[in-house]
């Protein structure tokens, strides 16, 4: 086990810089998880940490000694591919055991692993198959196991279930998860799905073209988003944002307004606006309270998503503005309806005029 240490890492293919200068620190046993859109550099940062490209610039540290020159094989670290990168030709056992031959490990060393590997991922009875007849889930077991029997300092995962279904995605979450309970060993991770970098990771680091955004837990980030990337970025559904300005500030908050809404007040101390400022504000769609009386904002129903044990109403704003409603249970509202919503006291986000998160105290 090890922690990681990143230091003003850059990677430039040509003019085009990916990667622009990052720091980043990881602590030994945390398991971690680059998010962002594609192209923003999280497989290509992944790639640098392996030592499949090489840096432009900068450090990478494992376990405090520089590795920026040290061989991809000699690093201490095991990558899991999308693809699973399997010997078509060989059987299970052979995959797993075809790395440490060419260490020359021991044979009764490279058995035991093998073993060990096969016992913990539940393939045992997978060991004298091929690939080719493996299911997908299967393979993604044998391309783990194959990286668990090198004994690595830190496992690196890139985009590891993308190829599964849904189903099986769910199921081997958990599996990667309670791996990592296990072994202890440090695991950075790299994902375009939510609900894998929500539920799997101890820290998020989200990233837009090489520029870490933000690092943090889970709920850190989706409850105190640094800037508007962030919180449109972390959360599935994406949070609303509505397009107004501050009209009045006073003891009891501040008054809201977009347009063709009805005012706003959203209790908060007083801050850094000022009445005038152009702000964005930031509701998730779990955060509206729906009102009985005909108060809040009139929002029109163009489509109704009937879960089972959730709702999702699609909405807009007489301009035209979307906005989506999620209610717990089932709803009766139907395509055309109005309702009538605000934003729940304390469950709303302001971001001024250059997308930074305004700091209200709510």
């Amino acid at each position: 086990m090890a922690n990681l240490v990143l230091e003003k890492l850059s990677k430039s293919f040509g003019a085009v810089e990916v990667i622009p200068g990052l720091d980043l620190q990881i602590e030994d046993g945390e398991f971690v998880v680059f998010v962002g859109p594609s192209g923003c550099g999280k497989s290509t940062l992944l790639r640098l940490i392996a030592g499949l490209e090489e840096a432009t610039a900068g450090d990478i540290r494992i376990a405090g000694e520089s590795v920026i020159s040290v061989p991809a094989a000699d690093r201490g670290v095991a990558m899991v591919f999308q693809s699973y990168a399997l010997y078509p030709h060989m059987t299970v056992r052979q995959n797993l055991s075809f790395g440490l031959e060419n260490i020359r490990m021991p044979k009764d060393e490279i058995a035991r692993r093998v073993e060990a590997a096969a016992k913990m991922l539940q393939i045992e009875e997978l060991l004298e198959r091929r690939p080719k007849e493996l299911s997908g889930g299967q393979r993604q077991r044998v391309a783990i196991g194959r990286a668990i029997t090198r004994n690595p300092k830190i496992f690196l995962f890139d985009e590891p279930l993308s190829n599964l279904d849904a189903e099986l995605r769910v199921l081997m979450r958990v599996e990667i998860t309670k791996l990592h309970e296990r072994l202890g060993n440090t695991m950075i991770y790299v994902t375009h799905d939510q609900i894998e970098a929500m539920t799997m990771a101890d820290k998020i680091v989200v990233l837009r073209k090489g520029v870490i955004e933000q690092v943090g837990a889970p709920l850190e980030l989706y409850n105190h988003p640094r800037n508007l990337f962030v919180a449109g970025f972390i959360g599935s559904p994406r949070m609303n944002f509505l397009n107004g300005a501050i009209t009045r500030v006073s003891e009891a908050g501040l008054s809201f307004q977009s347009p063709h809404l009805p005012p706003f007040t959203l209790p908060a101390r007083p801050g850094p606006l000022r009445a005038g400022a152009t702000v964005t504000l930031g509701v998730r769609p779990e955060h509206f309270t729906l009102s009985e009386n005909g108060t809040g904002w009139p929002l029109t129903v163009s489509v109704s998503e009937q879960h089972g044990s959730n709702s999702y109403l699609h909405c807009a704003t007489p301009d035209g503005t979307p906005v989506l409603i999620h209610e717990a249970g089932q709803s009766r509202v139907a395509r055309g309806d109005v309702l009538h919503a605000e934003p729940r006291e304390g469950h709303w986000h302001l971001f001024d005029a250059a997308g930074l998160r305004v700091p209200l105290g709510n």
